[in-house]
């Protein structure tokens, strides 16, 4: 039965989850939108980085420290993999989307039986002063761990705009992803630039399986329901763009906790894809794309 009470509710929990599904999907904004690379592997690393978040917790650190600590290792990770999808397939020829697809995949689903065979498939938490609580705002009860993801979600956003806008190797990714041409006849490596970029895109998702761990428990397979939300993300807000995806992951929360509060779990899952194929054939370059 409908309820304004539920859906007032639904409204804002949806914008916790939104900003959540902004975290995780920014650094695939800059992997995928901005440099053009098919991060398919993206989930995955994202879950790997809760996995090392959960391991860090056996030392009593807590997820957000675990997640700033490890964005340092996944930096590096980030750079060898472009490295390595750069010199096989990038650099030569134009088939370099198709190939790279499949060596993503590859990625993917080796950090996924890798994770199997070291962990199990059992579902991981960790403890932090924030888990299990809840506020309550105009008798809304909301859970504290959301409301981590949403400061950390809009702390992430602003300080990758920032980045991106204000500082020089920030306008040099922007300018690799607009014209690498021209950014090579002033001088520029584009390879470089977007080796370094591949990395930041790679160190965020640390952060984020942070959060992803904070928000739920996390087993292997997490992975596989976060492919479809993150690049429903990305392509709606249009690629590249930081602020977009905020918002993009605003619209898609609010849109799946409405129909989990409406109609039943059953559905939600579907709406990134549904969000997904209705922005491709409206608005192909995205909501909040030029």
């Amino acid at each position: 039965m409908f309820s304004w009470e539920l859906l007032g509710d639904a409204l804002v929990l949806g914008t916790m989850v939104g900003c959540f599904y902004a975290a995780v999907s920014i650094g695939l904004s800059i992997s995928f939108g901005l440099l053009d690379v098919p991060n398919v592997a993206h989930p995955a690393l994202l879950v790997l980085a809760s996995y090392g978040a959960w391991l860090l917790g056996d030392f009593d650190i807590d997820p957000i420290l675990a997640g700033l600590i490890l964005m340092p290792v996944f930096f590096v990770l980030g750079i060898a993999l472009y490295r390595t999808y750069h010199e096989t397939f990038e650099k030569r020829g134009s088939d370099a989307g198709v190939r790279g697809l499949a060596f993503f995949f590859g990625i993917a689903f080796i950090i996924e039986v890798g994770i199997i065979m070291a962990f199990g498939v059992d579902q991981r938490t960790v403890q932090a002063f924030y888990i299990g609580k809840s506020i309550e705002i105009f008798e809304i009860r909301i859970p504290m761990r959301m409301v981590v993801a949403f400061v950390m979600a809009l702390l992430l956003s602003l300080a990758l705009t920032f980045y991106l806008s204000k500082t020089f190797l920030g306008r040099a990714i922007r300018a690799v992803a607009q014209d690498e041409g021209a950014l090579r006849l002033m001088g520029a490596d584009p390879v470089a630039i977007k080796q370094w970029a591949f990395g930041i895109a790679t160190a965020v998702v640390a952060l984020a399986g942070a959060l992803l761990i904070i928000v739920q428990p996390v087993e292997p397979t997490l992975d596989r329901a976060y492919i479809g939300r993150t690049f429903c993300v990305v392509v709606m807000a249009g690629l590249g763009s930081m602020s977009g995806t905020l918002l993009a992951g605003i619209i898609l929360g609010v849109a799946e906790t409405v129909v989990l509060t409406m109609f039943g779990a059953s559905w939600a899952p579907a709406i990134s894809f549904t969000l997904l194929l209705i922005v491709l054939g409206v608005r192909p370059q995205g909501l909040f794309g030029r």
